[in-house]
């Protein structure tokens, strides 16, 4: 942020205490914290947890993750459930946060969640997602868009799973 956004004033950097340099607007004599959008990104999981569903959007070329903007008012878990249920026409019968991640190319906290919905009937499919597809996990690894925050948050799921489900393993024997 480089303008104060009550004035229009350039922004200096000015030392806070216990926060470091903030933007400050020398003319309001205010702090300006960072401003940015938040968003959600959803693995989506049948019941069985064995398939994935991956999306094309916008005219893209790639597989992607079901994605939407966090409604005022919302939180992200209620966010997640509503993009879901409007671009996909599916029921999520269970939530769970999984990590975030900060995306500087349009400046959103990205928060992800894995969400198990109760079928894979996919008839619902609005106009907002151009494709939809059920993929294995492995080939969601494979056909999810390389390099993309998507692919990060879908390779940062499956490890945290692997490491809960050896864990469980390890507990158990």
């Amino acid at each position: 942020m480089n303008y104060c956004m009550e004035c229009g004033t350039a922004l200096e950097g000015k030392y806070l205490e216990n926060e470091g340099t903030i933007p400050y607007c020398n003319s309001c004599k205010g702090y300006r914290f960072p401003v940015f959008n938040t968003a959600v990104s959803m693995i989506i999981l049948n019941k069985e947890q064995n398939k994935i569903l991956l999306i094309k959007q916008y005219g893209g070329a790639d597989y992607i993750l079901c994605a939407g903007y966090v409604n005022k008012g919302e939180n992200g878990e209620q966010a997640a459930v509503r993009e879901i249920a409007e671009e996909l026409g599916l029921q999520t019968v269970e939530l769970r946060y999984n990590k975030s991640e900060y995306f500087e190319k349009n400046n959103t906290l990205m928060l992800n969640f894995s969400c198990i919905i109760g079928s894979e009937c996919l008839d619902g499919i609005t106009d907002e997602v151009d494709w939809a597809e059920w993929f294995s996990i492995e080939d969601a690894q494979s056909n999810i868009k390389k390099g993309s925050l998507a692919q990060q948050f879908l390779e940062n799921y499956l490890e945290s799973s692997n490491r809960l489900e050896l864990f469980h393993t390890m507990k158990d024997s």
